[in-house]
């Protein structure tokens, strides 16, 4: 074995020798002749992705790479027919003109959202776009119910409380989902999902999506307007995609249609919340919780290992000073099951690229943009 200027081990070991190997710059070799880079690839993703691909009867060539995907590591994509990025690499024009030059023919992303690529310039580029489209909506949705209970019961701070031998209740006193008015915001899969749980918990649903679940609505959800659900709401959860429409779809005018003590949870884009606005309104009282696991400048914070620096985001920071807020760090999706599919999804995407078929997960401008 050698590593050579780029930082990349070569090797004759097959695949099966590569089952444990966690190195994220280790490649999973393969009879394929498309050449294919995870960006952003944590050990995990080299354990699910080479698992994924030995399983394979024709296996890729795959190749992981730890840092991020952006305008200073774009170099390292040179020679590859194919590039895996996640959710905070950049794919901006400049980025894709950059990896067309270097022989990028396809962007095959682990993720199902698609607002962090620029999906003209990749057209422009002549490079293809495909995604996944649903991977784990359960996991997703379980998470956000888990963040509403756990925001709303003080679990987090009566966990510290326990382990500083700190026993007392005060402060810890919760409201309880039964009975409550959640309005869900996005009735996709995840949002269908969310509310069907919810309805569980015995809380009255609302909802507002432009294109109804029929099904939901004869499982007892009402669909209202926005401003209906925002006024009337006492938890509210969003799962709506990021569109130019719902950039800020919770901004200041919409945090004061709100109800005074009102729960908010997202886990679906971070810029559908302007954090700013819901500052102030934590400042005034008029949220009461806010569970988040996504945030709007999450780029250059999630996903790593940042507990020995200091944190420069001062409108994060702001956040964290705060006893009724709950972050997490983009973990709804991360499961077992989840990862699997992930894998399993995005080789077969690459695998219908390079035999010339549609896959049916293919983004285009139209579809991104409506025109």
């Amino acid at each position: 074995m050698r590593i050579d200027a780029a930082n990349r081990v070569t090797s004759a070991r097959s695949p099966r020798s590569l089952k444990s190997h966690t190195d994220t710059s280790t490649p999973c070799h393969a009879r394929n002749p498309l050449r294919t880079l995870l960006f952003s690839a944590r050990p995990y993703d080299v354990r699910t992705f080479c698992s994924a691909n030995e399983a394979r009867e024709e296996p890729l060539d795959l190749e992981f790479r730890e840092p991020r995907l952006d305008a200073t590591t774009v170099g390292l994509a040179d020679g590859f027919d194919a590039i895996v990025p996640f959710v905070n690499d950049v794919l901006d024009a400049a980025v894709i003109g950059r990896l067309a030059e270097g022989g990028t023919r396809l962007l095959a992303l682990r993720s199902s959202g698609f607002n962090h690529v620029d999906v003209r310039a990749a057209e422009d580029a002549g490079m293809t776009v495909m995604r996944v489209p649903a991977y784990s909506p359960h996991a997703v949705a379980e998470f956000t119910v888990a963040l509403m209970l756990a925001i709303d019961r003080r679990i987090p701070r009566a966990y510290a409380r326990v382990r500083d031998g700190n026993f007392r209740l005060d402060g810890l006193l919760g409201a309880g989902l039964n009975g409550r008015t959640v309005g869900v915001v996005g009735t996709g899969r995840i949002g269908a999902l969310t509310a069907r749980i919810l309805q569980g918990f015995g809380c009255e649903l609302i909802a507002h999506d432009p294109f109804p679940d029929e099904d939901l609505r004869e499982a007892g959800v009402r669909y209202v307007e926005l401003d209906t659900l925002l006024s009337s709401s006492e938890i509210i959860t969003l799962h709506c995609p990021l569109t130019p429409a719902s950039h800020h779809l919770i901004d200041a005018a919409a945090v004061q249609q709100m109800r005074d003590g009102v729960m908010i949870v997202n886990t679906s884009r971070g810029e559908l919340v302007d954090t700013r606005a819901v500052i102030d309104g934590l400042k005034s009282g008029r949220i009461g919780n806010l569970a988040l696991d996504v945030y709007e400048e999450e780029g250059d914070l999630f996903f790593e290992d940042l507990s020995d620096r200091v944190i420069t985001d001062d409108v994060f920071s702001r956040l964290l000073t705060f006893p009724n807020v709950l972050i997490t760090a983009h973990q709804a999706f991360f499961t077992d099951e989840a990862l699997a599919r992930i894998a399993s999804t995005t080789l077969d995407n690459i695998a219908a690229f390079a035999r010339g078929v549609e896959s049916g997960t293919e983004v285009t401008s139209e579809g991104a943009y409506g025109a």
